[in-house]
């Protein structure tokens, strides 16, 4: 579904990533893993649209989307959920949701996303009125989320979802991921809990400054002796 093939950035022409090759298929969840600096949030940006490609393909359902407008790429059903959450933190959590919406013309299918999201995520509802800043951070992940569901998604892309979040919360982000995979929703998923990504996965790329160095089944990469030592504290 997703295919980046030789896939090249640079910042004022230092290279951020260097011939990157990476694909999601239907029906996938795939974990990236790296350092922080390796790359990852620039891979799913250029993939968005918010960073230009100096080089390489970035195709979506077949359709060339590499160096297109950020709002093209959303039209075409690729959302990414950025690090840090990036709310409008003095909008109420529902008028967050419906920001996310904004492509959406059918006001019954806006409608039926805020029932969806509010299925997922009650406490959303409960305080749907409230302030986005007045939610704890595990909240904010989940408001994050719903607001990227809300424009009814063919792919999503989450950065970094559990950081900073209490283990308990993390536990329930992954659970709603799952609950997302179930539904056929694909995933690209860039997370530092290296652990918990390549139980939910099925495949997984290694990051290495900008540079993909390992690749394989989830399962493969849980007992690989590299990312054991680098990335599991094995």
């Amino acid at each position: 579904m997703l295919e980046i093939s030789d896939l090249t950035v640079h910042y004022n022409r230092i290279p951020a990533l260097s011939g990157v090759n990476l694909h999601v298929q239907v029906g996938e969840i795939v974990a990236l893993l790296g350092a922080n600096g390796a790359g990852k949030s620039t891979l799913v940006n250029t993939a968005s649209g918010l960073v230009p490609p100096s080089s390489g393909r970035i195709t979506f359902d077949g359709v060339e989307i590499g160096g297109r407008p950020a709002e093209t790429v959303a039209r075409r059903g690729l959302i990414q959920v950025p690090e840090g959450r990036q709310l409008f933190p003095l909008l109420t959590i529902e008028e967050n949701l419906r920001m996310g919406a904004y492509l959406v013309r059918d006001p019954q299918h806006v409608t039926q996303s805020l029932d969806e999201v509010y299925g997922l995520f009650p406490v959303l509802k409960d305080r749907r009125r409230l302030a986005a800043q007045t939610l704890s951070g595990g909240q904010q992940q989940m408001l994050a989320i719903g607001r990227a569901l809300m424009s009814r998604p063919r792919m999503m892309m989450l950065d970094e979802p559990s950081l900073g979040l209490a283990p308990l919360l993390v536990e329930q982000i992954f659970a709603v991921i799952e609950t997302l995979h179930q539904r056929g929703l694909p995933i690209l998923l860039i997370e530092q809990n290296a652990a918990l990504s390549l139980t939910v996965s099925h495949r997984a790329y290694v990051l290495e400054h900008g540079r993909i160095t390992l690749s394989g089944p989830s399962r493969d990469l849980l007992t690989n002796p590299q990312v054991e030592k680098a990335y599991l504290g094995i």
